[in-house]
């Protein structure tokens, strides 16, 4: 890979050689499309980097990383826009938005994805072939970064997740070469990427394993949200065919049109299922969850699988957002959630909860840098505000909750980590995952230049 020998100022972001240097666009402060650039989906994100560059292709990836790679100047990656470390301020990013190119090999059942490129685009692509891939449950999200930290979504019980449909990549590491990771080639950096999350490079190119489907049975199905109702979901879920995937919401009901005005207010169970086919055994699935309590709103039918990712309304949400695994939620702590929704004073409190297990529980272990492999539930506690003046306030609710709910071994995904990714970064890892992969990061990039982000330390910089 062609290589640049220009020296900078340590700190000081070089925009004539970055522009000198790629074929992509270069924005600074005051172009137009600079702040369009630096807009992401969560609110609250103002920063100002000193430049954001759209590259060309996988050279001009690399091109940024020799330059800045000595230099102490942040560097910071940004997909879909969906993470909290995709911007910098001061520093450069690199928007893989720009990088969108697809290549799909029907016959296989593969494809070549560009990172930069989004799951909903992905998943229409794919079904125009009958073919389909799991990602997680939002269509704008880029593929390089949900993909590096795991990928749950819809089709993870039937299955897995996104990681284990990963079957290469190319990726741009800290001293400025592409290389092309699978099985065979330089194992260790394939297996880190898979969980590991951005840590050992810059992934600009992904081959992706395809599954036959076409039509599922999905949709909205709200309940009434009582503790009977929230801990009856949660073991129908597990005893459920892998085949079905849901996303629960417990949240008090907001002004929609599917729910009565009397409701408003109410806590409501807001679940998005899906059955990965349709027909008689699809039904007989859904059906006792119907039963659990009478339906506010059913709107379960089937429909093509790209319909799972319906169009986005452009929000910019401010949230306390917390993650936990556990392995158990009962009456109890259905209770305690509705409980601790009704008290919370923010514009909307929820608590998500998914049932895992199935084809994601059968990968081995220390197969990929995922390690949670046996927990059984996955849950989301979230606060969203407008006041930046409360922050503390519902920080102290969603942290509150989180502790009361993880029973047994602490975890967290890495792709839901926030503010509190420094404190619990180590959850998202066992002992013997963490200690390899600060042995590949060593190896990959030992000055930490990909630090903005969930970050691993590499082995023996003092770090514990």
């Amino acid at each position: 890979m062609e290589r640049t020998n220009t020296v900078i100022e340590r700190g000081t972001v070089p925009v004539a050689q970055l522009r000198a240097l790629t074929e992509g666009q270069v924005l600074v402060p005051g172009d137009a499309g600079y702040d369009r650039a630096r807009t992401v989906y969560l609110g609250g994100m103002n920063q100002r980097p000193a430049a954001i560059v759209r590259p060309a292709g996988a050279a001009d990836v690399a091109r940024v990383v020799s330059l800045v790679r000595d230099s102490g100047i942040p560097l910071a990656v940004k997909s879909g826009g969906h993470s909290m470390f995709c911007l910098c301020d001061d520093g450069i990013v690199l928007d893989m938005s720009s990088m969108r190119g697809l290549q799909i090999d029907p016959a296989t059942r593969t494809a070549w994805a560009e990172a930069g490129l989004t799951a909903g685009e992905f998943t229409n692509a794919a079904a125009e072939h009958g073919l389909a891939t799991g990602f997680g449950d939002t269509g704008s999200v880029g593929l390089g970064g949900i993909t590096v930290g795991g990928g749950i979504g819809y089709l993870v019980r039937k299955y897995g997740l996104t990681i284990d449909d990963l079957l290469a990549a190319e990726v741009v590491t800290a001293d400025g070469e592409l290389r092309r990771v699978d099985a065979e080639h330089e194992p260790d950096l394939f297996w880190a990427i898979r969980g590991g999350g951005g840590n050992f490079g810059v992934v600009t190119r992904l081959r992706l394993r395809m599954h036959e489907l076409s039509t599922v049975l999905g949709g909205l199905l709200v309940l009434p949200g009582t503790p009977e109702v929230v801990a009856g979901f949660v073991e129908l879920s597990q005893q459920a065919p892998e085949e079905l995937t849901s996303i629960v919401n417990i949240m008090p009901a907001m002004p929609m049109p599917f729910v009565p005005e009397e409701l408003h207010g109410t806590p409501i169970v807001m679940a998005m299922m899906v059955y990965a086919g349709e027909g008689e055994a699809a039904e007989k699935a859904i059906a006792p969850f119907r039963a659990l309590a009478t339906p506010i709103a059913d709107m379960i039918e089937p429909m093509p699988y790209p319909a799972i990712y319906p169009p986005e309304e452009e929000e910019h949400p401010v949230a306390a957002a917390r993650n936990l695994f556990t392995d158990t939620l009962d009456t109890d702590d259905a209770a305690l959630i509705l409980d601790r929704i009704r008290t919370s004073t923010a514009v909307v409190p929820a608590v998500q909860v998914r049932v895992l297990g199935g084809a994601m529980a059968r990968v081995p272990q220390d197969a990929t840098a995922f390690a949670h492999r046996d927990r059984k539930i996955m849950i989301n506690v979230a606060a969203m505000y407008e006041n930046p003046g409360e922050a503390e306030e519902h920080t102290r609710w969603a942290d509150d909750l989180t502790a009361a709910l993880q029973k047994g071994v602490p975890g967290v995904y890495v792709n839901f980590l926030a503010d509190d990714s420094r404190a619990r970064i180590r959850e998202a890892y066992p002992e013997r995952t963490w200690e390899r992969l600060r042995a590949v990061k060593r190896a990959y990039d030992p000055t930490n230049l990909f630090r903005v982000n969930n970050n691993i330390p590499p082995a023996g910089n003092g770090e514990d």
